[in-house]
């Protein structure tokens, strides 16, 4: 199979373009540019030039491949509403070229677009982009799905390997600022999680096997607590690890503050039924244990 890939030299991105390589597929990555595409001939990939404002050069890499995953998004947050809304325009761009054919596009989503008091599934739907922007991308893929586009949504969690760690990075870096590792209140909310190349797997499968309108969870582990997360920072940067109120949380994580204190479980069961998924990589605290960019 050919596939497009925006995002393909990101964290994830790059290691699903390995793992399709590897599964015998041939890949078209998206670069904006001359280091991007350099990149991506050294994995073995073919290259597409253009950029995610460029939609008739996502239109155009769309319609030459024979499935499509979609793993870019700019993380600049302090223009966050106005990134998801460009990615869903986005999405819809790639997406219709695609419909009527049967060819698979798997878009990228966030776990945290759910929110419930138990384990959010795979049934569950995203809470509307109204409350939660980055829910744009999941309606606009379902959009799709209702228009006869295969296509699917994958939840992703904080993905982990020794490099980086989602949010989480984020966090050692608030840590080293303030000079202390910090959760709010007790700790005991939690963040799911996942390795890089378990999920890099999964997006294969979900691109070989997955069904249109279906909704994937990349979830190794259900829910990390955010106390067991801050522990290990401070362990490891011999930092004050510390609790801090709500009314703190603000000032301490900055943007980050109530994102910090949500209890945000997930589970992966009808994925892992339906894909035939088996997560089999280091757990989230055993990567901080050992993680690259907590080494003192």
């Amino acid at each position: 199979m050919r596939v497009f890939i925006t995002g393909a030299t990101g964290f994830i991105g790059s290691a699903i373009v390995q793992e399709l390589i590897g599964a015998g597929h041939q890949v078209l990555g998206l670069a904006r540019s001359e280091a991007a595409a350099k990149s991506l001939l050294a994995m073995g990939a073919q290259v597409h030039r253009g950029s995610l404002e460029d939609l008739e050069s996502l239109r155009n890499g769309a319609a030459s491949a024979d499935g499509v995953i979609h793993c870019a998004f700019n993380h600049d947050f302090s223009q966050y509403q106005a990134n998801c809304e460009a990615d869903r325009r986005v999405i819809e761009a790639m997406g219709s070229v695609l419909i009527g054919s049967d060819r698979p596009f798997v878009v990228s989503a966030g776990v945290g677009a759910v929110t419930s008091s138990r384990p959010a599934t795979e049934n569950d739907a995203c809470v509307p982009s109204s409350l939660l922007p980055r829910s744009a991308s999941e309606e606009a893929a379902m959009s799709l799905a209702q228009r006869g586009v295969r296509a699917s949504v994958m939840r992703l969690p904080q993905v982990h390997n020794l490099e980086m760690q989602g949010l989480i990075t984020l966090l050692v870096t608030i840590a080293r600022e303030k000079r202390g590792s910090a959760y709010i209140g007790d700790g005991a909310n939690r963040w799911p999680a996942a390795h890089r190349l378990d999920v890099a797997h999964l997006y294969a499968l979900a691109l070989e096997r997955g069904s249109a309108g279906s909704r994937y969870h990349a979830i190794a582990e259900e829910g990390v607590p955010l106390r067991q997360i801050a522990e290990v920072i401070g362990r490891r940067l011999n930092l004050p690890i510390v609790s801090k109120s709500p009314a703190e949380a603000a000032d301490h994580f900055g943007w980050m503050g109530f994102l910090v204190g949500a209890d945000n479980l997930a589970s992966s069961a009808i994925t892992q039924e339906r894909l035939g998924w088996q997560p089999v990589q280091p757990g989230l605290i055993a990567d901080l244990e050992r993680a690259h960019n907590l080494e003192s």
